[in-house]
């Protein structure tokens, strides 16, 4: 790969190596790489199948729980939902205690959808509205003691924050019910993107955190040390976890709903409290500029935004800006010109790791100011009530299938319109959820879903400037915005 050595073989001790990740879906040819290891060097025969996968996640469960009872935390996305089936299966309904905790982040009628998808199983769901104790909680970061929740505008404060609360709420509900620790395990749909991204021990021991993810805390890894924690799908990927819901019995609307992360609203909602500035933000900006100026066809109108989003750049966690495109003409005729520029962008500007084309018309004026943003009512009902129009949209097109993943998120730049913010759309298609591509408008999407997005959300959410399609690869861009 140019001057960099990608590959390495001792052919006479049978030795391969990479230093890229063939298993991903962006890499070309990788899984014929496997394949011809695999089959062809390490000679293996290729029946292990979902089924013994299932029969050994059962073992495991089993084994570690003996005749304790099993707590699983639902929040009702797909891998805690095939978690509180697989455990219900392993050890009977009868042990297993299911708990919904509502920390305040949920979709519009998420809890109640959650008890009624899942009542099926036979398991007794309990809703907890702790939405005020996460919003006034806090944690520990390196000895010190962060803002409560809903004062917090940090990522991974808040992705921390949440994480050990849920842990807290969880310990505090066993008490009062009078379930002793050593009595109960606890269960949870821990993925291996999961523990990829958050860097845990159990995948690598040199690995850069990208995200804390809730399920992954250093209280989690703590409980996990001392062997309170079983995760039966640690080592499954999203498109897995999917065949064994369906094999499970799961209904498929539960299977196939968008994903849902644990934290919710709270990482799809961009905090801050002052717009984000480096000392070479104007260097930055021009930089910008020379880039889209080098397609002058496309008649570009670039902004660098004053706020930054979560990334993944050379294996390691970036934090950077927020570049928008828009332009004059109507961009139906070149949605795969700005994917393409979108994918330049950030290997010319490093500051930029995630670029936006903003629906409607051109930006004329960069915005450098900010609403401030905080976990509270207005802004998650704002974001609430976007993520409804969306998936009413996706439904009405028939598109939750074949869009893997459509996070939406508000993020504080107005714009121009006082107290403002916008709504960005991330439709993203993989199947590994560790790398991706943006969908494509008229492709996947089609263009009048994407208008029918966009009129619906400035005309039926208060408060709502523009409406954004986020147009970046993962890498350098996480799936999540945070």
């Amino acid at each position: 790969s140019g001057e960099i050595w990608a590959a390495i073989e001792c052919v006479d001790r049978q030795f391969y190596g990479v230093q890229f990740h063939p298993e991903v879906d962006l890499s070309t040819d990788g899984t014929a790489m496997l394949k011809n290891f695999l089959y062809g060097v390490a000679k293996l025969s290729g029946d292990f199948t979902m089924a013994s996968r299932e029969h050994l996640a059962i073992e495991y469960i089993q084994q570690r729980v003996g005749d304790k009872k099993v707590l699983v935390l639902v929040s009702g996305g797909v891998d805690s939902s095939v978690c509180a089936a697989l455990v219900a299966k392993a050890v009977g309904v009868e042990r297993v205690i299911a708990l919904h905790i509502d920390h305040g982040f949920m979709r519009k009628d998420e809890s109640a959808l959650v008890v009624h998808a899942l009542q099926h199983l036979g398991l007794h769901i309990e809703v907890l509205d702790a939405s005020e104790a996460f919003a006034k909680a806090t944690t520990s970061i390196d000895g010190k003691t962060t803002l409560p929740l809903e004062d917090a505008t940090a990522p991974e404060v808040k992705r921390k924050i949440i994480g050990d609360t849920f842990m807290i709420v969880t310990q505090d509900m066993c008490t009062k019910k009078g379930l002793k620790a050593e009595d109960v395990y606890l269960a949870q749909g821990t993925l291996r993107p999961d523990l990829i991204e958050s860097a845990s021990a159990l995948i690598s021991s040199n690995a850069a955190v990208i995200k804390t993810h809730h399920n992954d805390t250093q209280l989690v890894r703590q409980l996990r040390d001392e062997g309170r924690i079983i995760e039966p799908l640690r080592d499954y990927h999203k498109d897995e976890v999917r065949e064994l819901g369906v094999d499970l019995g799961l209904p498929p609307h539960l299977v196939w709903r968008q994903p849902f992360p644990g934290p919710g609203l709270a990482i799809r909602t961009l905090c801050a409290d002052a717009p984000y500035e480096t000392a070479r933000r104007d260097q930055v900006e021009k930089e910008l500029q020379a880039a889209c100026a080098a397609h002058p066809e496309l008649k570009l109108c670039p902004a660098l935004l004053p706020v930054r989003t979560v990334g993944v750049q050379g294996d390691g966690r970036s934090y950077s800006y927020l570049a928008a495109l828009s332009m004059e003409q109507s961009p139906d005729a070149f949605w795969p010109a700005l994917v393409s520029i979108a994918r330049e962008i950030p290997c010319h500007v490093h500051e930029v790791n995630r670029v936006i084309f903003v629906l409607g018309a051109p930006i004329t004026e960069t915005p450098r100011v900010i609403t401030p943003t905080y976990l509270r009512k207005e802004p998650l009902e704002q974001l609430r009530e976007a993520d409804a129009i969306v998936t009413e949209v996706l439904t009405k097109y028939d598109l939750l299938r074949s869009l893997a993943q459509v996070p939406v998120v508000l993020f504080p730049v107005g714009f121009g319109k006082t107290d403002g913010r916008s709504i960005g759309i991330r439709a993203f298609i993989t199947r590994d959820f560790m790398t991706g591509s943006p969908a494509l408008p008229g492709r996947d999407i089609p263009f009048e879903a994407l208008d029918e997005l966009q009129s619906r959300i400035l005309s039926q959410v208060p408060g709502i400037a523009r409406v954004a399609l986020d147009i970046t690869s993962k890498p350098p861009a996480t799936t999540e915005w945070e």
